[in-house]
C-alpha cells in the first residue's frame, strides 16, 4: 500500500473519530445520551496509554485514530462525572486501574509498551460489556451515530498501519470489535422495543 493511500486512511481515521464524537458530546450535554461513568473512565486511562505506547513504539499514520480517541474518550468521561449515568468507580473498579498501572510499571522495567496496552485493552473490555448489555437494554440512552462513525474510523485506522504489526493493530481492532458489538446491540434493542411498542391508535374519521 502506498505512503499517500496510508496517510490518507490515517488522516480519515482521525476525522471520523472526531466527528463521531461530537454527536455523542453534543446529547450527552443536553441530556439525550447518558453515558455509564465507570465505562468512560476505564475507556479513558486506556485511550492514554494506548495513545503513549503508539508514540513509543513508533506509529505514523494510525497516531490520528489514537490521538482524537483519547480527546474525545477523555472529553467525554469529563462530561459524564456531571451528566452521566451509574457510579463513577464501581467495587472492584480499583483493582482494574491498579492493573492498568502494574502494566505501566512493567512498560517501564522491561522497555515493551505491549504489557502496557495488553492489561489494558483485557480490562477495558469491562468497560465495554456495560455500554454493549445498556445499549441493549436502552437504546434511547445512547447516540447510534457515534458508534457508527467510530467503527469505521477503526477500519481506517486498522488499513493505516499498512503491515501486520500487532502491537499498533491491537488497540484499533480492539475498538473495531467493540464499536460493532455496540451497534449490533442498539439495532437489536431497538427492533426489540419496536415490537413491544404499544399500537398507534387510529383516530375514528
Amino acid at each position: 500500500m502506498s505512503y499517500e493511500l496510508l496517510q490518507a486512511f490515517g488522516l480519515a481515521s482521525g476525522v471520523l473519530s472526531v466527528l463521531a464524537y461530537l454527536p455523542y458530546i453534543k446529547d450527552t450535554l443536553s441530556g439525550a445520551t447518558r453515558p455509564k461513568r465507570a465505562s468512560w473512565l476505564i475507556w479513558s486511562v486506556l485511550s492514554i496509554i494506548a495513545f503513549f505506547s503508539q508514540v513509543y513504539e513508533g506509529a505514523s499514520h494510525s497516531l490520528w485514530f489514537a490521538g482524537a480517541q483519547m480527546s474525545g474518550t477523555v472529553t467525554v468521561f469529563v462530561i459524564s462525572i456531571w451528566r452521566g449515568t451509574g457510579e463513577l468507580t464501581r467495587t472492584g473498579d480499583h483493582w482494574v486501574l491498579a492493573a492498568a498501572a502494574m502494566g505501566l510499571v512493567l512498560w517501564y522495567y522491561t522497555s515493551s509498551a505491549a504489557y502496557a496496552l495488553a492489561i489494558t485493552i483485557g480490562i477495558s473490555l469491562l468497560g465495554g460489556a456495560l455500554t454493549v448489555c445498556k445499549s441493549f437494554r436502552a437504546p434511547g440512552t445512547e447516540t447510534m451515530s457515534t458508534w457508527g462513525l467510530s467503527f469505521v474510523a477503526a477500519v481506517c485506522a486498522i488499513l493505516a498501519v499498512g503491515s501486520v504489526d500487532w502491537l499498533l493493530l491491537a488497540y484499533p481492532i480492539y475498538l473495531f470489535v467493540l464499536n460493532g458489538a455496540i451497534v449490533a446491540a442498539l439495532l437489536i434493542g431497538r427492533a426489540k422495543a419496536a415490537q413491544n411498542a404499544p399500537p398507534t391508535p387510529v383516530s375514528d374519521l
